[in-house]
């Protein structure tokens, strides 16, 4: 039912039914006027019933609760089901024709997205930005509008994926970063070919939709400084982790994380491992020493099984496993051993 009133408001606008629908009104009125002549006095000249009666004829169900019964009752029967075959044909061609023309103006990049809670990627670098979508695309609900420079892809570079959207032309240009559903979008990618054209696209996607959570990946980190003269609030990240891009776009913060977490004079990442002679403790005691004892968090634990990133709360942990935490500095085995009860 969502497809069949999507295709009639999409045909109305090109006025498809307009020559169909003038053809079987005009078959309907001089049918019913042959008809009227053929079979004086009918009941299926009478206005209560011609209409079933055409509708019948005309698709060919033929119910035979009225019928003509004589050679011209049956020659202006006839005339209407060739009448409505012409409409049909007619209708159905032309609807063909404008789901091709639709589709060729997907693949050109000609279309607007109306979606909302969408990612926008401006830019285009072959090979690497089909791994950005494919990362995006993971999430089975995500939908995503890649915007190129009209050089950069003449058609859509993923045209079987029904959630990729494709728009093409000026990309700077308010208008084409319009058709991207920009002002409803859950966030920005500024992918550009070098830092200079990232800053011209940051300014255009501002000014287009100032509320929209930015990414801009970078060559040069310290082409932040320009970025945030435009917006405060955008997040640059290093051109070259594709990951930690994907990861911004869908969860807006993540890069912040990561940018506090490698920044000198904050919290970072440590290790201890568990001595040889040391008590067998759950995690959940591990959280708990850390935590109340020294404001860490335990990340991951290396056990001969392997790594283990966030790992259960009652996974044991005895002597010779590795412990992976954030804190504010290195913390010894002795220091914690004491708040783990």
């Amino acid at each position: 039912m969502f497809f069949l009133l999507r295709l009639v408001r999409r045909t109305s606008r090109h006025y498809a039914w307009a020559l169909p629908l003038a053809i079987i009104c005009f078959v309907f009125v001089t049918g019913w006027i042959a008809m009227a002549l053929a079979q004086p006095g009918s009941d299926i000249v009478h206005p209560a019933n011609y209409w079933w009666w055409f509708l019948v004829t005309a698709t060919t169900v033929g119910y035979g609760d009225f019928f003509p019964e004589t050679t011209g009752g049956r020659f202006v029967g006839a005339y209407v089901v060739f009448g409505s075959i012409t409409t049909l044909a007619i209708l159905f061609s032309r609807i063909s024709a404008i789901i091709e023309n639709a589709k060729g103006r997907r693949m050109r990049g000609e279309i607007s997205f109306s979606g909302t809670n969408h990612i926008v990627l401006l830019g285009y670098t072959p090979g690497r930005t089909e791994r950005l979508l494919g990362e995006l695309l993971s999430e089975p609900e995500r939908e995503v509008v890649l915007a190129t420079w009209e050089d950069q892809l003449s058609e859509h570079p993923m045209a079987g994926e029904d959630r990729l959207h494709f728009v093409r032309g000026d990309i700077t240009d308010l208008d084409v970063l319009g058709r991207t559903g920009l002002s409803g979008a859950h966030s920005v990618l500024i992918d550009a070919r070098d830092d200079n054209e990232a800053v011209t696209l940051t300014v255009a996607a501002h000014t287009a939709a100032p509320s929209v959570h930015t990414i801009v990946a970078l060559r040069d980190l310290r082409v932040q400084r320009t970025i945030f003269r435009i917006d405060t609030t955008c997040h640059c990240v290093q051109w070259h982790n594709t990951q930690l891009i994907a990861e911004e776009l869908s969860d807006p913060g993540i890069a912040e994380v990561y940018q506090e977490l490698a920044t000198a004079g904050g919290k970072g990442t440590y290790s201890l491992t568990v001595p040889a002679a040391a008590a067998t403790a759950t995690v959940e005691a591990w959280q708990g020493a850390l935590g109340r004892g020294h404001e860490a968090t335990l990340l991951a634990v290396r056990t001969v099984d392997g790594i283990q990133v966030s790992p259960s709360w009652d996974l044991p942990i005895g002597p010779g496993a590795r412990l992976f935490y954030i804190a504010s500095d290195r913390l010894d085995y002795d220091e914690v051993a004491g708040a783990l009860g």
